[in-house]
């Protein structure tokens, strides 16, 4: 659900105030237009450098989201933009972020930032979710769509992103940083390359070599072939009911790949 965006200043003073206080003196801000879940994201000019913020109104259903932005950020690795502060108050919730200079990433077939992306998610497979904040499980995410006996596989404490749309992927000085953290999750590591496979599919990956990318780390490598085909037939249920829920031709096509790759993981086993 995407929500309306309205410059930083139309916010109330007592919240430009609280920014200020973290930044030092606010110069200019500038809104974002990409992106569609945050009511402000905007770069500011201030006394201490620019700056991200995104924000919610507190009352908004997604603000449970970005708090477990917030409460993931220190447990993030190098890869990913710095969260500086967390504000709530008036009635909305901000998020203060590093400012990454960079550009979506591009995943087509023989693209140069591949083998960012690649390090970007072998620093993030390393990474243990906390396990003493409220993070999603794959179990619980998975259980609607993973066929009946094989939610176990999804179980594991490696901090997921699950969602490698090339929009979270932003390419700046040499390497891929990943970015929104509105689901993390606590699961299985090879969730993680299994998505990235899909979106691979997207940008015109045929699906062999989609897999040979997901190959590329050793938790997909390793894992049991009857939890691939799990992933596979989950993400395939997954999309479908997107699809059907939402018409609009990108999710029916998403629908389609996660099929095909559902089929050669179910091959491969």
């Amino acid at each position: 659900m995407s929500m309306s965006r309205i410059p930083f200043d139309q916010l109330p003073a007592g919240v430009r105030q609280a920014v200020a206080d973290k930044t030092g003196t606010l110069q200019e801000a500038t809104t974002v237009q990409a992106g569609m879940n945050s009511g402000i994201a905007s770069v500011l000019e201030t006394e201490s450098g620019r700056v991200f913020v995104k924000g919610i109104r507190t009352d908004h259903p997604q603000v449970a989201a970005q708090r477990r932005e917030a409460a993931i950020a220190p447990y993030l690795p190098a890869s990913c933009p710095r969260l500086h502060w967390h504000l709530e108050l008036d009635s909305w919730n901000l998020l203060g972020y590093e400012m990454i200079d960079g550009r979506h990433a591009d995943y087509t077939p023989g693209s140069a930032d591949l083998p960012l992306v690649e390090a970007a998610l072998a620093e993030l497979q390393q990474t243990q979710a906390p396990a003493d904040i409220g993070i999603k499980n794959a179990v619980d995410r998975w259980a609607d769509y993973a066929p009946p006996g094989t939610l176990s596989h999804f179980d594991g404490s490696t901090l997921l992103h699950t969602d490698y749309a090339p929009d979270n992927v932003l390419i700046a000085d040499g390497r891929a940083r990943l970015i929104d953290w509105a689901w993390p999750t606590r699961g299985a590591a090879w969730i993680d390359p299994g998505a990235l496979a899909l979106r691979l599919m997207e940008a015109g990956h045929p699906v062999e070599s989609a897999l040979a990318f997901a190959d590329r780390f050793p938790s997909w490598r390793e894992a049991e072939p009857d939890a691939l085909t799990a992933f596979g037939t989950a993400t395939a249920a997954l999309w479908l009911e997107i699809a059907s829920e939402d018409t609009v031709l990108w999710k029916r096509e998403m629908a389609e790949r996660a099929a095909v790759l559902a089929r050669a993981l179910g091959e491969g086993s």
